[in-house]
């Protein structure tokens, strides 16, 4: 089979007929076998236009989709993305990759705590074993903002570049994969249900969610990037990078901010704004004004939107709370432990009813008295707009006596020397 080598065009022809049988009811594994036999590994960019040039002759997308689990079956191992752009830290690509690293841990962590739920003696320990679970699904939910990344920010650009079918074929499995793990998420939430009948779904829908997110996992890194890095520009790509917070990131928060080469300067800098400003009512900002602002006020703020998703939390340099830009467009209810999410629905119930505008709560943590405010946020027709909750360790102050005049002032803060 030398002569397929060089032979693009003898290859995709050979690896059509391959899927093709598939779809005609053949053994997969037979298929597998063939494919090992006849083509060994074959160039992820020959896949893709296969996969296009099928939808182009008449077969519908839905039944590539059907068969999509089994086509990544019989090639996974099988295709050659060696020649693929290298991926410098930072970029879109890089973060797509890490955020899988994260997903793939929670996949294992759900594994787990299923494994558990075998074990359990007379359903002892259930109802700590059902919340392990239910948490480690809804970090995999979270995944809907990856799944989201590519849907709006990749997929745009590569049908531009004539890439349509994979796309369209990724997206509809990205639907399944996200009613699937809501689906894990309202069984598990569900009261009284013994071990045996979590359990008698597993095989029906934990499992295969599980299996996948590690196949869309597979297709991205073996397909869908090595293909992207190809085709994209530079500009391209930095259109990617400074939209991605609009949308958020998945259970990773990237350490390094990527600056691509060969742009100018002043686009690289997110924060720079140049003859523009924010105006307000009341006065205006440029946006590095505005994000100095509000990061030294002495207080944690966390902004959740109408449609309860966190939209901004401060990045003040005395934190009461860690908060990581994973968080970003993520439903509140997941932010809290599962004990406490009715109180949460219940506040923003409150706030969206107009019956409440305010809740107070304080604890003692660590030497810290911490102080948590909820205010409900609302335009001047009084329509909720959303939710601030607002944290201060008020620990220092309540031991000041008397008074502090301005008159007295003196410098609290030196910078030290190098």
């Amino acid at each position: 089979m030398s002569e397929l080598i060089n032979n693009s065009e003898q290859r995709k022809h050979i690896l059509k007929g391959l899927l093709l049988k598939i779809h005609q009811g053949i053994d997969p594994e037979i298929v597998k076998a063939e494919l090992i036999e006849v083509l060994k590994q074959v160039p992820y960019g020959e896949v893709v236009e296969v996969e296009q040039q099928l939808i182009e002759e008449g077969l519908p997308a839905e039944e590539i989709q059907k068969f999509c689990d089994v086509h990544s079956l019989v090639l996974d191992g099988s295709i050659d993305h060696s020649g693929a752009a290298s991926i410098p830290p930072g970029h879109p690509v890089d973060t797509f990759i890490q955020e899988n690293r994260e997903l793939l841990k929670m996949v294992d962590q759900a594994a787990e705590w299923l494994d558990q739920l075998k074990k359990l003696p007379e359903n002892e320990d259930l109802a700590k074993v059902v919340n392990n679970l239910l948490t480690a699904f809804n970090s995999l939910l979270d995944i809907d903002k990856h799944y989201q990344r590519k849907e709006y920010l990749l997929f745009p650009f590569l049908e531009k570049a004539g890439i349509t079918g994979p796309p369209a074929v990724m997206w509809g499995k990205h639907d399944e994969i996200r009613t699937q793990i809501k689906g894990c998420i309202e069984i598990l939430r569900s009261e009284g249900l013994s071990a045996e009948e979590i359990l008698s779904v597993s095989d029906i829908l934990f499992n295969p969610v599980m299996a996948g997110v590690e196949d869309m996992i597979k297709k991205e890194e073996a397909i869908l990037f090595p293909m992207s890095l190809d085709k994209l520009t530079l500009e391209n790509w930095w259109d990617v990078y400074q939209q991605t917070l609009s949308i958020g990131f998945c259970l990773y928060d990237p350490q390094i901010d990527w600056k691509p080469e060969g742009l100018e300067e002043s686009l690289v800098d997110p924060t720079q704004v140049t003859g523009n400003t924010i105006q307000l009512p009341s006065g205006s900002f440029t946006a590095a004004e505005l994000m100095a602002v509000l990061n030294i006020l002495p207080v944690d703020m966390t902004f959740v939107d109408k449609n309860d998703k966190v939209k901004y939390f401060s990045q003040g340099p005395h934190r009461i709370f860690h908060r990581s830009r994973s968080i970003i467009n993520r439903d509140v209810r997941l932010c809290h432990p599962p004990a406490s999410v009715h109180i949460v629905e219940k506040i923003m119930d409150d706030f969206k009813s107009g019956k409440a505008s305010h809740a107070p709560f304080w604890i003692q943590k660590k030497g810290k008295f911490i102080y948590i405010e909820y205010y409900a946020l609302r335009d001047e027709n009084g329509d909720y707009l959303g939710t601030l909750e607002v944290s201060q360790d008020l620990a220092e102050y309540r031991k000041l006596e008397g008074e502090q005049r301005i008159v007295s002032y003196q410098a609290a803060d030196k910078k030290t020397e190098d």
